[in-house]
């Protein structure tokens, strides 16, 4: 860069900033309050230590947990096992008269016997080697079924995570989604699902982290609240033990 283009960018910021300084004074003029040259202090980082300390039983959890999840709009239901809740889920599809369903590569769902279950209905699991022909399905499946990693109660969200055998597209795009929640993966704050995330090496990062609080819910045309525009329109968070 020669000593004119130097000069010519030197110009350029200090106008700039000529200007920023003066749309500031304006604002604290029209304010009424001197202008704020100081950044405010924060002697607290994170949340305050009263939070740390907030806790509550898996019972509390879970009924505050599904309260919340309600009063999101979507439906919860407890099981004993999973063997309940995979009948559940198959009673479900009957009454919704679902024809294509889709679930993730998970070791808890492949150890049930869901052709026995669901004869009339066609499963496909998600599988990497066929992502494209999965992620077509995915779009016009009835339901999907996913395993959520956690539970948070105080804000009524499921967290599931996306890796080679777990396609994101399974809770995304279904009009239905079952998410089954063992209870002993629930939490009472957000923070304490996070916390299993921090400092994980880069390799063993899930490929995202979702949350989940309840119907997909958009407000965003004229302020109509539309449900299931940018995702399912149902969902079912089944708590097992």
């Amino acid at each position: 860069m020669n000593e004119a283009d130097r000069e010519v960018l030197l110009r350029l910021e200090k106008e700039s900033r000529s200007k920023q300084e003066r749309f500031m004074q304006q604002i604290a003029d029209r304010l009424g309050r001197q202008r704020v040259t100081e950044k405010p202090e924060h002697p607290f980082k994170g949340a305050p230590p009263e939070w740390h300390r907030y806790a509550l039983d898996q019972e509390e959890q879970i009924a505050l947990f599904s309260d919340n999840w309600k009063k999101a709009g979507g439906h919860v239901f407890r099981f004993p096992h999973l063997e309940a809740a995979k009948q559940f889920i198959a009673e479900k599809a009957e009454e919704l008269r679902a024809h294509a369903i889709i679930r993730q590569n998970q070791p808890e769902l492949n150890a049930l016997d869901w052709e026995r279950a669901m004869p009339d209905v066609e499963m496909v699991v998600w599988q990497t080697e066929q992502a494209a022909d999965v992620l077509r399905y995915a779009a016009g499946a009835d339901i999907g079924i996913t395993m959520a990693d956690y539970g948070v109660a105080y804000t009524g969200s499921l967290v599931c995570t996306s890796s080679g055998d777990q396609g994101r597209s399974v809770s995304l795009l279904p009009a239905v989604v079952m998410a089954i929640l063992p209870a002993e993966r629930m939490s009472t704050r957000l923070g304490e699902v996070l916390a299993h995330f921090d400092g994980r090496p880069r390799a063993e990062f899930p490929a995202g982290i979702h949350f989940i609080s309840g119907p997909s819910r958009s407000a965003d045309i004229e302020n109509d609240l539309t449900i299931g525009v940018h995702g399912p329109g149902v969902v079912f968070a089944l708590i097992v033990g």
